[in-house]
């Protein structure tokens, strides 16, 4: 039986379902030209016989396309739609709406143009090699939505065979994000970072980039958790990425299940889904913290956890402490893209989050950790701050 083919009504507008296909209708964004071309003269300035002098200067002199192209401020959001929210492997034409989403957020929260494009393949060789061969045309490449362990190995592929910034944002953008409120979330309440235990429910894309920044960022220790309980160093059936992080995290050798490892633990961090048992958090330590972020379903409502935790943060808007990445990939690219940076370096990532956690830093309570999306700072710190760590590190090229 054919899938039922659903179309928004046209008469109850208050219906929420109605207003958001009436608002997805036609696309979400378009292509506009900055010049003007009102007759005979701008049409020989903007095309021929004017634009043949700029092909042969670039020919001459290729860096001079940043100056006269959109490549300088243009970003690639490219996915496979393998990995698309909370939807899974839907395809690349269902996952267009998303990558048309996530380009309206680069242009309106950094001012950064930003293409959606999807891709009909799914091997990595395929995307990689795709992907290279796009990459003239844009400054640098947004990877979203790609599930792992692919996106591992397609992210690193890339950034060896091209000069300009390569990102996955479910990667590095929640990594920033949750280690931003992570901080503030120690500053708020007296603790030190450095004393802190956490616990990753989720060893995908998102919970191996949060370990490794959390690591980088001092933590005093965490652990990851997937399907099969903790990951630790031995476990014969992990994955390439799974065994790196392995090494990388579990400095006290824990094993077993999540609930195993949250007894004690000062810090959970959720981006896998499914539910955690209240009697698993009610094991954690005092004045833990709960950073839930399972969309639309946090892995512990935040109803249950108040209860026990003295900072909750989630991935949804309607609660407070939201963990965006629109918080992060904006002026990340915007601060990249400004110094025309070859990559984006382990030193830039920690730039951004320590650039967005003062955003509010004399501003904080339990419940203000993270700035709003909506907070017009946050762009512009991020941005600053990625540009200056990009000279630091020698990937500036201006």
């Amino acid at each position: 039986m054919a899938a039922e083919i659903i179309h928004p009504r046209t008469q109850d507008t208050e219906d929420p379902v109605d207003a958001v296909f009436a608002l997805h209708r036609g696309g979400k964004m378009e292509v506009r030209a900055t010049v003007p071309v009102r007759d005979a003269d701008d049409l020989s300035l903007a095309y021929t016989p004017g634009v043949a002098r700029v092909c042969t200067a670039i020919a001459e002199q290729p860096e001079l396309v940043h100056d006269y192209t959109w490549k300088s401020n243009t970003v690639a959001v490219v996915t496979d739609g393998t990995a698309v929210l909370g939807l899974g492997d839907i395809g690349p034409q269902a996952s267009l709406p998303v990558m048309e989403g996530k380009a309206i957020l680069f242009k309106q929260f950094g001012g950064v143009d930003a293409v959606p494009i999807a891709l009909d393949c799914t091997g990595v060789d395929e995307i990689v090699e795709t992907v290279v061969r796009l990459a003239p045309s844009f400054g640098g490449v947004n990877l979203e939505d790609i599930s792992a362990p692919r996106c591992f190995e397609i992210e690193r592929r890339l950034q060896e065979a091209l000069d300009i910034p390569i990102f996955h944002d479910d990667q590095h953008g929640t990594a920033i994000v949750t280690t931003a409120a992570l901080w503030n979330a120690a500053k708020v309440t007296g603790r030190e970072v450095g004393e802190l235990r956490a616990v990753i429910s989720g060893a995908g894309a998102a919970g191996i980039a949060i370990a490794k920044m959390l690591v980088a960022a001092g933590i005093g220790d965490v652990a990851v958790c997937d399907r099969r309980g903790v990951v630790y160093q031995g476990r014969e059936d992990l994955t390439d990425a799974k065994a790196e992080i392995a090494e990388l995290t579990n400095r006290t050798g824990l094993t077993g299940s999540l609930t195993d490892a949250l007894k004690g633990a000062d810090v959970f961090i959720g981006v896998s889904g499914g539910t955690v048992p209240e009697e698993a958090v009610a094991t954690m330590a005092e004045g833990c913290f709960i950073f839930a972020m399972a969309n639309p379903n946090p892995e512990i409502h935040p109803e249950v956890a108040h209860k026990y935790a003295a900072v909750v943060a989630t991935g949804r808007s309607d609660f407070a402490n939201q963990i965006n990445n629109v918080l992060a990939f904006p002026g990340i690219f915007a601060g990249a893209l400004q110094v025309r940076a070859s990559r984006i370096t382990e030193g830039m990532k920690l730039a951004a989050a320590q650039a967005l956690a003062a955003v509010v830093a004399d501003e904080l309570t339990p419940q203000k950790v993270i700035p709003s999306p909506f907070d017009a700072r946050v762009a512009p710190a991020v941005s600053k701050a990625v540009a200056e760590a990009a000279r630091r590190e020698g990937v500036a090229r201006r």
